[in-house]
């Protein structure tokens, strides 16, 4: 760049998902903290909603010795803020608050009448998550203002960092407030666009023709819409993940990203040596043992266990495609293993079948299947689920003849589900190959996450990083490179069904040298992903934004 970039002394960062594990955005922050807090240590500031009250929250400890003057200064007032101070319990260990947003429903007419009045914030429309969101939003930005009145000064370089149209509104009010406050917005992806999306609409081939505020209103979107795009325009800084979303702000918020933000990840959690080689083994060994107690098979380890996981989206994530591509395997001439393959997404689970856990603690082996053989645990709504009425539709009943066999697992993997009893991390070691082929994926941690695992991935080149992987390898990246990117359009689902069988095809037929080179071209090209590396990205839009702020208080000056 030529120039040195500036640096906050600190940052404030706020999201729903901050302490509070709900998605991807989690997964985003909290692997980042480390990174940041080596930079700026304890500088860095999360902000998150108390959602535990009097309850104790697992992914926070609290330190009353942390601000504890401000904090009683706080408590003094009429009307203060109520806030738990301490730390997010993730590597890094960084300064965490929790905000209780529940007071601020009493004048929430009046905070809405306020971001009209001063951003055009449409928020009459509001309904279910958009009331709850913006009242912790606004909490937020009286926490960050009332913590820089106290503590901070003049020259002092702070950022204030949202994340998703559920913080905007206090990202906007403290705009209105604090004007020496530098501003990022990222949004992980535009509500309308993942709405188009979800609602079975072509999104790409007719992107540049949408008009956001029109299918807002089409799709009864037009608060949170409102709020992600009034915030976009005023900040001073809008990011978001991927050039793919990148393109979606440009047509459907009328405003082109200042710096794209790619998710990194710290790899701490994947094993090392003996420890991984022991994992891999155990998590095939349950594996293979939970598929052959439910389907009666004799499968050995020389199956070539795949997989899909992630939010339940069936089309959005291509469970869709996944299960057809599962199908056209089975009649495939020039596969070489058989195929053990699992769908690890959660569904309306009841329980844990009784008879599943049976026979696996029985320890003997059984040459029947059990009633329905494709699901590990009941569901409330067997009759209307997406997954088990494809299968039922493709009539993939897992026989003993066929050569691919297929599993649905429609629990959270905590290690806790009462059968497998393993965490996804551990589980996903035991898998040979993993497939994500997303229609609407504005990044990807799925398949990052695998290939930190030396486990090569399918993913599209419809999610941010299917993208990024092809721009590393500067072309088509193939499954020998550890990430096999398909070509995937509004239209091409066939194509895509018929690639993946294809490739999983070609694996099964690889020789042990060639499987060994793909694992370790998965595992040199997740490094490239770490936050170490992709912190960059941040700093240039840190510095983006305090320029910006520091422009418009130098141009103030200069009016007064």
């Amino acid at each position: 760049m030529g120039r040195d970039l500036l640096f906050p002394n600190y940052i404030f960062e706020s999201s729903w998902e901050v302490c509070n594990k709900v998605g991807g955005i989690y997964t985003v922050l909290s692997t980042r903290a480390k990174t940041l807090q080596q930079k700026n240590p304890d500088h860095i500031i999360f902000i998150g909603p108390d959602c535990w009250h009097e309850k104790e929250c697992p992914y926070f400890s609290e330190d009353t010795t942390l601000f504890s003057d401000w904090k009683e200064s706080e408590q003094k007032k009429e009307n203060g803020l109520a806030v738990k101070i301490g730390r997010w319990n993730v590597p890094g260990n960084p300064i965490a608050i929790l905000v209780d947003f529940m007071p601020y429903f009493n004048i929430k007419n009046d905070i809405y009448s306020k971001a009209w009045e001063l951003f055009q914030v449409d928020s009459l429309h509001a309904y279910g998550d958009y009331d709850e969101a913006s009242m912790f939003s606004y909490a937020a930005g009286l926490v960050v203002e009332s913590f820089y009145n106290y503590y901070l000064k003049g020259d002092d370089k702070v950022v204030y960092h949202a994340n998703e149209w559920m913080t905007g509104l206090g990202l906007l009010y403290v705009r209105s407030r604090l004007p020496q406050i530098a501003t990022i917005f990222t949004t992980h992806a535009t509500s309308i666009g993942r709405s188009i999306a979800g609602n079975n609409k072509p999104l790409y081939d007719y992107l540049f023709a949408y008009n956001g505020d029109q299918m807002a209103a089409e799709l009864n979107m037009q608060s949170k819409h409102s709020i992600e795009k009034q915030t976009a325009k005023y900040v001073d800084c809008f990011t978001t993940v991927s050039d793919i979303t990148a393109r979606e702000c440009l047509e459907l918020l009328d405003k082109p990203v200042d710096v794209v933000l790619p998710n990194g990840f710290e790899n701490n959690f994947v094993p090392k040596g003996a420890v991984f080689t022991r994992k891999r083994k155990l998590a095939r060994k349950r594996l293979i043992d939970v598929a052959n107690a439910l389907m009666g098979t004799e499968l050995t380890d020389d199956v070539l266990i795949v997989s899909t996981s992630g939010r339940y989206e069936f089309r959005n994530k291509g469970v869709d495609v996944f299960i057809e591509a599962m199908n056209r395997l089975l009649r495939d001439k020039n596969l070489k293993k058989e195929v053990l393959a699992f769908i690890e997404v959660p569904g309306w689970v009841g329980e844990p079948r009784k008879d599943l856990v049976e026979r696996l603690n029985s320890g003997k082996k059984y040459d029947t299947p059990l009633e329905v053989p494709l699901v590990t645990h009941w569901l409330h709504n067997m009759s209307h689920d997406n997954v088990l009425g494809m299968l039922k539709f493709l009539n993939m009943w897992n026989r003993k003849e066929d050569k691919v066999k297929l599993v649905f697992l429609p629990c959270y993997l905590v290690g806790d589900d009462g059968v497998l009893n393993m965490p996804y991390y551990d589980l996903v070691l035991g898998k040979d190959l993993c497939i994500y082929p997303s229609y609407y994926e504005p990044w990807g941690y799925t398949p990052l996450e695998a290939i930190a695992f030396k486990v090569p991935c399918i993913t599209t080149d419809l999610a941010g990083f299917g993208q990024w992987a092809n721009g590393v390898k500067g072309g088509n990246s193939e499954i020998v490179d550890g990430v096999k990117v398909i070509h995937r359009t509004d239209y091409n689902y066939s194509e895509v069904a018929d690639a993946i069988k294809d490739t999983v095809s070609e694996f099964s037929a690889m020789d042990k040298a060639v499987v060994a080179k793909a694992r370790a071209n998965a595992d040199k090209l997740s490094k490239k992903a770490l936050w170490s590396n992709f912190i960059t990205y941040y700093c240039e839009a840190y510095d983006f934004a305090l320029r910006k702020a520091q422009q418009r208080m130098n141009q103030q000056q200069s009016e007064n």
